[in-house]
């Protein structure tokens, strides 16, 4: 994304990396397979859509570690059981994988390596890196577009509160309170700005009758006064009034679940509860305050070792939101 903050997650393969701490993603990536297999029966059936016997398929916000081909490998496996229960040739597969350039890509390309080793369907494979709000492909080269867990995230910190370096966050719980309007709305007009983009640059990538199939997730507000995590949990409405309001695509279908249980566990110890908040903002915390995470994990530790009725994992989990699945088309 355009944003000059650290928007990726831990590199590498250590116990706090995301590659390690991914689960949660996991999960809501198993969710979207039945969507993602049913677009794949649309487009294959359709001889319009696929020209010269080949698709193109891009996951934006691929991210690294073992979930990075987690869409993808869907999408490919139901190619093949359609055309095998067919009986007719597979179509040749170009897989497109995007994230930001200080994604961990030497751990992504060690992965497609085994795409890249099917020989029915043949799959060719590459790595687009740059931001998700600018153009990443030619005009009317994609058929089918997946983002898992990555729209939430902002192209940069809403500009109203950074300009006028308004807190998003304040320990002084009425002056919190008062400025929760404002922050909520800086955040809402900001997501709604870079959904359209996206919207509107996915739109002139993808061949007509193209299909994308998105995801938004759990986010966790900024906890300092000049720390603004680009990050916005929109609602369903939201969402659909977006979609509606740029005109590109249409809704094919939209599923809604409850990530209590993937929470549950994410929360369920202290190493995981730490684990987990190292992997997906440890770049950006470091970014912005320097080295401080040995403080930041003494910390999260004491936050949690004070938790003894259990009333941060209850909060936790009544807080967050609901996961959002949508399958567009064009």
């Amino acid at each position: 994304m355009a944003s000059k903050q650290a928007v990726h997650m831990k590199h590498g393969q250590g116990e706090t990396s995301y590659a390690r701490n991914s689960s949660f993603q996991k999960a809501e990536q198993n969710r979207m397979k039945p969507l993602i297999e049913e677009v794949i029966t649309d487009l294959c059936s359709s001889t319009s859509t696929l020209l010269h016997g080949k698709i193109v398929i891009a996951d934006l916000g691929c991210s690294s570690g073992p979930n990075a081909l987690a869409l993808v490998s869907t999408a490919i496996n139901a190619i093949h059981n359609h055309c095998l229960q067919l009986q007719q040739p597979p179509p040749e597969i170009f897989v497109l994988l995007n994230d930001l350039p200080d994604t961990d890509f030497n751990t992504v390309v060690k992965s497609l390596v085994t795409l890249r080793q099917s020989k029915n369907p043949v799959v060719v494979t590459g790595v687009a890196p740059g931001s998700f709000y600018e153009r990443l492909f030619t005009s009317n080269s994609l058929h089918v577009v997946c983002a898992s867990n990555s729209l939430q995230w902002l192209s940069k910190a809403p500009e109203d509160l950074t300009r006028n370096r308004i807190p998003a966050f304040d320990i002084d719980e009425h002056a919190r309170r008062e400025m929760l309007p404002m922050v909520r709305e800086a955040y809402e007009k900001q997501f709604r700005k870079d959904f359209k983009l996206f919207l509107e640059l996915r739109a002139k990538e993808l061949v007509s009758g193209g299909r994308m199939v998105i995801s938004l997730g759990v986010i966790d507000k900024a906890k300092f006064d000049s720390f603004y995590v680009p990050l916005h949990g929109p609602s369903i409405e939201e969402v659909r009034e977006i979609i509606k309001e740029e005109g590109s695509f249409f809704i094919k279908e939209m599923r809604v679940h409850d990530p209590t249980a993937e929470m549950n566990i994410a929360l369920s110890s202290p190493s995981k509860f730490v684990n987990n908040l190292i992997a997906l903002f440890e770049p950006i915390i470091v970014q912005h305050f320097g080295e401080v995470m040995d403080e930041f994990v003494r910390a999260a530790e004491l936050h949690w070792s004070l938790d003894v009725d259990g009333s941060l994992r209850e909060e936790r989990v009544r807080t967050s939101r609901a996961m959002l699945v949508v399958s567009l088309a064009k």
